[in-house]
């Protein structure tokens, strides 16, 4: 096969390898996305800078090879020309990685308020009219669909959900929330550094002693069932491995009946322990 014959085969597969790449390694080596809008953007974000980026590389890496086969030595040949510069050229790939720069910068901040700023709840989330459970600590946004706020403690090795409203309500490990509902995270945590990270719901956010980091997500409201998962993503200690986290979407309705019932049973559970102690002193008091 004639050497040029297999430069243009190799091109073509490598072509086709790109072309196909995208669909077979879905999330393998871009962000995870479809939770929320906000995991959304970021994942486009990121497709959007690694394209150019695989653009780029095959300009360079393409012009590279070919110098080396175009005028690479050959026996008898003369002696290769010795060019000290290319003013033309050189003003030219330095304007052209400029305008790169500007290109993904003026991209990035498009994308960002979208990332960074919650947006309102949806029609169908969880209305601050329909239960107490939806009161929310925070002034409601433009459209008047409250956030819900969530306070997410770190701890070894687990996570902690403090949820709003009158009643006590918490969890662990599992979050439960409205669909198409903007929940607001309130992130920390009570001893070292953790990691709060849901991968389909948006970017990771650190958990810190002392400080409170914020993040959100808004779940569709078809994802009603869904369980989202996630880990610790700093290192934390010994147990850091088995530090998992998820968030389970349900309808708001769903959501209004869980809480009620946890919050009962947290109620409950303290009644209980409170009599156990005092039984407990009881005894011990001569």
């Amino acid at each position: 096969m004639p050497r040029r014959l297999t430069y243009a085969f190799l091109a073509a597969a490598l072509l086709v390898l790109l072309a196909t790449a995208p669909a077979a390694l879905a999330d393998t080596f871009t962000p995870e996305s479809g939770g929320s809008p906000n995991a959304d953007d970021i994942d486009t974000l990121y497709k959007i800078t690694l394209y150019v980026a695989i653009v780029i590389f095959l300009i360079v890496e393409g012009t590279l090879i070919w110098s080396l086969v175009r005028y690479r030595h050959r026996r008898g040949g003369p002696d290769a020309a010795q060019i000290r510069g290319n003013t033309p050229l050189e003003l030219g790939w330095t304007v052209a990685a400029a305008l790169i720069l500007v290109v993904l910068t003026v991209v990035t901040f498009i994308y960002l308020p979208g990332i960074n700023d919650p947006p309102e709840s949806g029609p169908d989330g969880l209305q601050a009219s329909q239960a107490r459970f939806a009161s929310i600590d925070q002034p409601a946004p433009p459209g008047g669909r409250p956030y819900l706020r969530i306070k997410v403690n770190g701890q070894q090795y687990l996570w902690r959900f403090d949820y709003p409203g009158q009643q006590k309500l918490f969890s662990y490990h599992t979050m439960v929330v409205p669909v198409d509902t903007t929940v607001v995270l309130e992130i920390t945590a009570s001893d070292v550094i953790h990691s709060w990270w849901i991968p389909k719901l948006g970017g990771k956010a650190d958990a810190v002693p002392g400080h409170v980091n914020k993040t959100w997500f808004k779940i569709p409201a078809d994802q009603a069932g869904t369980l989202f998962t996630g880990q610790c993503a700093e290192l934390c200690g010994a147990g850091h491995a088995d530090m998992r986290a998820a968030v389970k979407a349900v309808t708001p309705e769903q959501y209004q009946s869980w809480a009620e019932r946890q919050a009962s049973d947290i109620e409950e559970s303290g009644k209980l322990l409170a009599e156990q102690r005092k039984s407990r002193e009881g005894e011990e008091s001569p």
